[in-house]
């Protein structure tokens, strides 16, 4: 459904916009904070706000990796016009 949603979006990036996107990462200090709830989560020790940050940073994640996909569909039809 999200896939979906964010087709218009993916329609209208610039290819520069399309490659600022695909390079995109947290910062370091972000990914470690996700690292280590991960890992607490595995353990199965998350409180309930460490749970609700964790949650929140996965859902980010796929938002990302969705947008990503697209952008890089993008170069790539646009590649080949």
């Amino acid at each position: 459904m999200l896939d979906r949603i964010l087709d218009p979006l993916a329609e209208s990036l610039t290819p520069a916009a399309a490659r600022a996107l695909v390079k995109f990462r947290a910062d370091p200090a972000t990914q470690a904070r996700i690292a280590m709830l991960a890992d607490k989560c595995n353990a199965g020790s998350l409180s309930a706000k460490e749970r609700a940050e964790y949650e929140a940073y996965v859902g980010a994640i796929d938002l990302v990796a969705i947008l990503q996909s697209k952008a890089r569909r993008v170069l790539k039809s646009r590649k080949h016009r």
